[in-house]
């Protein structure tokens, strides 16, 4: 950690002195963010633990953990690290902290923004680059995240890219290196283990009311009643030959190309009495190849890997990601309890229709956030229950239904 925080300061320090004007030291912003889930699962059908039938299961865990640091270097300068980490569970024996962001960015004007290093910049919706401090929902819907730990690191990749505002549009595109796949996928279609192919991402949303901020890559997921926003959004995103279904090194191996498009809006609705409304509505088309499909379980490290009877394996587990069309909505409503203290109830829906299954697969989430401090995300209390299905491995049928509660706090140090 160390040695990480070292190379920020280095990468900080450097860019200031190459001031030329300048009289005093650029100021440079951090906060602490941490997310404790405290949760019960009722677990897919044949999970173990340690080798031993578990059904259900209770646990604490951290859920995330950010540190942002940054500085606007000069006028236009800025430079961006993220340290963090995800999932710490009784199976880690050390914090799984590292470096998430390292990235410079230059700007010409408002309209035209460039930058360069790892990040968590990409295109395609709104929720692939999301943040998680300001979630309505419990968690972020991972569907959007379809390379997640596979090609990437927790969403990220070392990419450059442009960025930037006109009129009433705000524009993204980035180009990124994903990273190395080493494992040949084993007969049905996967990340493959060629070399990877630069990953081409873009969105563009316009904004009929006020307009939100391009500063970071991760977008708000709820403003809760602090401002009048409504945005529709259209984007995509393509990597040739990420795909295989096979060895992709021998000739007999079918390869594809990932292809993706989305047409998403965002609202932002504040209504009389600090009163308001927080709503999504996205429409994904996402092509990985033949029937590829995964399995997500997210902060589920814990079981053991390949245990569990059902399609959806072990775990909270479920077919998240695959080719085939999504929708996605939510809707959330916040009314004040008292001078200091915000409820707002919200609803999410999942609708998958994936090529490899033979029905649709919904996931529906419900979740009561309490923000303890008013109108912002820095001490909050959230209550959620995700009800998902569970397929059968030989129908490609729901058979069952199970469910995950989670009472999480979230609470931010500057």
């Amino acid at each position: 950690m160390r040695i990480q925080l070292g190379i920020v300061v280095s990468l900080l320090t450097v860019m200031g002195f190459a001031q030329k004007s300048e009289s005093k030291p650029p100021k440079v912003n951090w906060s602490i963010t941490t997310q404790f889930w405290a949760r019960y699962s009722d677990l897919n059908e044949g999970t173990t633990l340690n080798g031993e039938k578990t059904d259900s299961y209770t646990d604490v865990s951290v859920r995330r953990l950010r540190i942002p640091v940054s500085s606007q270097i000069t006028p236009k300068i800025y430079a961006y690290a993220l340290f963090g980490g995800n999932n710490f569970n009784h199976k880690s024996k050390n914090f799984p902290l590292q470096v998430l962001d390292l990235y410079a960015e230059y700007s010409f004007s408002k309209k035209i923004e460039v930058g360069m290093g790892k990040s968590g910049w990409q295109g395609l919706n709104r929720w692939n680059v999301r943040s998680s401090k300001s979630l309505m929902g419990l968690d972020s819907p991972l569907f959007s995240l379809n390379t997640v730990n596979k090609n990437d690191d927790l969403g990220r990749n070392l990419s450059v890219w442009i960025k930037g505002k006109a009129a009433k549009f705000d524009y993204r595109l980035v180009v990124s290196n994903p990273i190395s796949i080493t494992n040949a996928p084993n007969g049905s279609v996967d990340f493959a283990n060629n070399r990877p192919r630069k990953r081409v991402s873009s969105y563009v949303k316009y904004q009929f009311f006020e307009e939100e901020s391009n500063k970071s890559s991760y977008q708000t997921g709820t403003y809760i009643n602090t401002k009048k926003v409504f945005n529709i959004g259209l984007g995509g995103q393509f990597q040739e030959k990420a795909f295989a279904d096979g060895d992709a090194l021998l000739s007999t191996t079918n390869l594809y190309d990932m292809k993706a498009w989305a047409i998403d809006s965002f609202l932002s609705l504040p209504l009389e009495a600090d009163h308001g409304i927080t709503a999504y509505l996205g429409y994904y088309n996402l092509d990985f190849g033949k029937n590829y499909i995964r399995n997500v379980d997210a902060n589920g490290s814990m079981f053991d890997s390949g245990s569990g009877t059902t399609y959806n394996g072990d775990g909270n587990g479920f077919p998240m990601i695959g080719t085939g069309a999504t929708l996605f909505t939510q809707f959330g409503y916040a009314f004040p309890i008292n001078k200091e203290i915000v409820a707002q109830p919200n609803v999410a829906v999942q609708y998958s229709d994936y090529d490899a299954l033979n029905q649709a697969m919904v996931v529906y989430d419900f979740t009561v956030n309490v923000f303890l401090n008013g109108m912002g995300h820095s001490n909050k209390l959230s209550l959620g229950y995700q009800y998902r299905p569970v397929f059968d491995s030989a129908s490609l049928k729901e058979i069952d239904r199970k469910g995950m509660a989670v009472l999480q706090y979230q609470i931010t140090i500057r």
